[in-house]
């Protein structure tokens, strides 16, 4: 995938990179009983996880093809199949499943990496139905594997990613906020020079957090129910952000 480094197709590529080897680098530490554990996610253990993510990089590696091809080629082929496909996962071994996550996450570097400039610019649609264009893609795989990386519960917290893939991160969860109801809050990342502000519009006076881009982002995220407020007393707790 050409581009300048300043490009924001070329930044998720990084990002998906460092949140690929965080992954990866976490399953390859599990013995068979570790990936029996359960995650923050409910209903799954780490085996459905990995799965998931597994699977996440064969399904965008179809819209890579459609954005290729010209070929409409859907995600998957129907959301059961989806959930049918992680359950198959969640009964593999945890080689089985490491493997089948390196392999897939290598072949989607692959098939991005050889979209052109106009490729990028088809329009695909993801799983839920939104249409955007295929440079998008690295942005839906690096939210993926950094997100979940830290969802397996393994050492790896947001402060394991890059400030501007943070504030990315926070500044799309702000938005998918935004479209429902709840809490007003104000939010800062005290660490950022210049400080950043984030703000979440609901009814009353606005709650207060100061605290560092990643607690903010586990926060907007829905991996940290609550956060000290700038008063002391606790944040309030947010709804699902996708």
């Amino acid at each position: 995938m050409s581009g300048a480094p300043g490009d924001p197709a070329q930044r998720a590529l990084r990002w998906t990179g460092v949140g690929t080897a965080r992954f990866l680098d976490a399953c390859a530490a599990f013995d068979e009983a570790a990936f029996d554990a359960r995650t923050p996610l409910p209903g799954w253990t780490r085996r459905h996880l990995v799965a998931h993510v597994a699977a996440n990089a064969d399904a965008l590696g179809n819209l890579v093809r459609w954005a290729a091809t010209g070929e409409p080629t859907p995600m998957y082929a129907s959301a059961d199949e989806r959930r049918a496909g992680i359950e198959r996962g969640a009964m593999m071994t945890g080689a089985e499943l490491t493997a089948w996550a390196t392999r897939s996450a290598a072949a989607l570097a692959v098939g991005l990496d050889a979209l052109t400039a106009e490729q990028r610019a088809h329009d695909v649609v993801t799983a839920q139905g939104r249409v955007l264009p295929a440079g998008e893609i690295p942005w839906l795989r690096a939210r993926e594997v950094c997100v979940h990386a830290v969802d397996l519960a393994a050492g790896v917290g947001f402060d394991a990613f890059p400030a501007d893939f943070l504030e990315r991160l926070a500044a799309e969860a702000v938005d998918r906020h935004g479209a429902r109801t709840t809490a007003a809050v104000t939010l800062t990342a005290g660490d950022l020079d210049p400080a950043r502000t984030w703000r979440l519009a609901g009814a009353g006076e606005p709650t207060s957090i100061r605290a560092p881009l990643a607690d903010i982002t586990a926060y907007l995220t829905g991996r940290v129910a609550t956060l000290p407020t700038e008063s002391g007393a606790p944040a309030p707790e947010l709804p699902a952000w996708l």
